[in-house]
């Protein structure tokens, strides 16, 4: 797995890291001793980007990572995330990107994860009620403090990544891309990334599992499965969806290669991107870190072109209230 630099302020990670959200949150049941290896796993195969946040759980995928690698910090970079207020008791509330809960969620996560510094810190979501340049301010302060060393911000407009970047600058923008997500392409927010010299990193690399094949039915899917309830998977969108999946299988079958390795692999070679699939099962993880070796031909490209352009998934990417805290 080669390492490049993610942006232009010091960080060098493996283009591919590791999602870990689904080890403990929103994709069903928990299997934390298969995830522990997983992340061992993960580590010895050369991925050196560990990205997780305070709300998988809440908290339980934080603590996870602590007591699973905590001791082997010095292997890997940890990204985690705030901005969406959670109490000790793990109730969620809405954004908070005020100065003051930043600095409770902050030492929170330390002591969750064992750490004295985090190597990448995102703003998880925009808080519309507080200004950007507040709450990159603070965390400014938190770099200039030897918290964090590293400032990101996941789901943000163009002139929100521009406005926070100029307050302090931007490690990494994080957004979901896939053949199936491809509006960064064209709302300006992967230019922006690539003007600013600012890595984009794209999660949900794989559109949430059904670019891997392996995905039919909502029946494949655990009951308190959060895509049970994503537009596309619902009834007809997954139909149509599946269609499109069975031509990137086809594509797939004659690269030699699996479905999930070709989309993850076309993720990868867009200029500027870095990628963070999840999994929590070291099957999958090896398949992943895999795809990081798949070079594609400018004949494979405009074949993934044709069969998933730019607005091709049905459906919305998150359900109506999901979509309110996106790209602010």
């Amino acid at each position: 797995m080669k390492n490049v630099a993610w942006g232009s302020q010091g960080l060098e990670a493996s283009v591919e890291g590791l999602g870990a959200m689904g080890m403990s949150a929103f994709y069903g049941a928990r299997d934390d001793e298969e995830s522990a290896a997983t992340l061992h796993r993960a580590l010895d195969l050369g991925v050196s980007l560990i990205d997780t946040a305070e709300m998988y759980g809440p908290f339980l995928n934080e603590q996870l990572i602590g007591r699973t690698i905590g001791d082997r910090a010095g292997e890997y970079a940890l990204a985690t995330k705030t901005g969406v207020e959670i109490s000790d008791d793990g109730e969620r509330g809405s954004t908070n990107g005020s100065p003051a809960y930043l600095r409770t969620a902050l030492e929170r996560s330390l002591r969750h994860l064992g750490r004295e510094t985090i190597d990448l810190y995102y703003i998880h979501r925009i808080d519309p009620n507080v200004p950007i340049e507040e709450t990159i301010g603070a965390m400014g302060e938190f770099v200039a403090e030897g918290k964090i060393r590293y400032v990101g911000v996941s789901e943000a407009a163009p002139e929100t990544i521009r406005r926070a970047h100029a307050t302090h600058p931007l490690t990494a923008v994080q957004t979901e891309y896939s053949l199936f997500e491809r509006s960064p392409e064209v709302n300006g927010v992967l230019d922006t990334t690539r003007e600013l010299g600012i890595a984009f990193v794209a999660y949900s690399p794989l559109g949430r599992g059904i670019l891997t094949g392996a995905i039919s039915s909502t029946d494949d899917l655990d009951a308190d499965d959060f895509r049970r309830s994503n537009p596309r998977y619902a009834g007809d969108n997954l139909t149509a969806n599946l269609a499109v999946v069975d031509q990137v299988k086809a594509l797939a079958a004659e690269k030699g290669v699996t479905p999930g390795q070709l989309a993850l692999a076309w993720v990868l070679q867009q200029d500027g991107v870095v990628a963070i699939p999840g999994t929590k099962r070291r099957t999958y993880l090896e398949e992943n870190v895999a795809a990081a070796d798949i070079e594609l031909t400018a004949d494979d490209l405009a074949a993934l072109d044709e069969v998933a352009p730019v607005g091709v998934a049905a459906g919305d990417r998150y359900p109506e209230a999901g979509l309110k805290s996106v790209h602010l």
